[in-house]
């Protein structure tokens, strides 16, 4: 995972204006080019010798390729634009980080169980996910399988099934309500949520294709 990170310098006498336009404007716009996953904008809590404020703005990236698409199919132009309405009145920089780890703390509202046994039990895209890898135990569910059917052609999901020594083996997590969230976003429309009891007798949700 990577972070491309631009600082921006920008002169006191537009600031207001342009701190709004970012927030309505320039940063949707370049979330919505489907290269990032998400942005984080902050200040820097520093008194600039050259005057004016400074801000950040980390967008989070999948990987090296598609970063490289931002670059060839989408930052001439957004750059363009922002030129066009502020001029010399600020001054952006930029850097690429790459994301060797992410700790957190425990989550002390982490009382949700999520089962997973697709692409959820890849510590990349739990970074990617949750900004965090998780720790889960080995569990399964009965009675059913994993479908031969892939949606979008490409992701799992289960089906039931009428053999009660069918499972499909995975992993479940305790996680916080406000990551369940973050989940559904991450499945989007092709999946649904459903509440299920494993093996080991936990309740937890799991996703499945919305047909199911």
């Amino acid at each position: 995972m990577l972070i491309y990170n631009v600082t921006i310098n920008v002169e006191d006498s537009v600031h207001l204006q342009w701190l709004e336009w970012m927030k309505s404007t320039h940063i949707p716009e370049v979330l919505a080019t489907g290269k990032f996953i998400e942005a984080t904008m902050t200040r820097v809590l520093v008194d600039e010798e050259m005057g004016g404020i400074t801000y950040s703005v980390q967008y989070k990236v999948s990987d090296r390729k598609t970063l490289d698409a931002y670059y060839r199919e989408d930052a001439e132009r957004l750059r363009k634009k922002t030129v066009q309405r502020f001029g010399n009145a600020l001054v952006a920089f930029r850097t690429e980080l790459q994301v060797i780890t992410i700790e957190k703390g425990p989550i002390k509202s982490a009382t949700t169980h999520l089962f997973a046994y697709g692409t959820l039990q890849d510590p990349e895209v739990q970074k990617m996910v949750f900004s965090r890898g998780l720790k889960g135990e080995e569990d399964y569910l009965k009675s059913h399988s994993i479908s031969a059917k892939r949606v979008g052609g490409l992701y799992p999901t289960i089906q039931k099934s009428a053999d009660q020594n069918e499972r499909v083996n995975g992993f479940v997590y305790i996680i916080s309500q406000e990551e369940l969230q973050l989940v559904d976003a991450y499945e989007g429309e092709a999946y649904q949520r459903k509440e299920v009891t494993l093996a080991s007798g936990i309740r937890a949700w799991v996703y499945t294709e919305k047909t199911y």
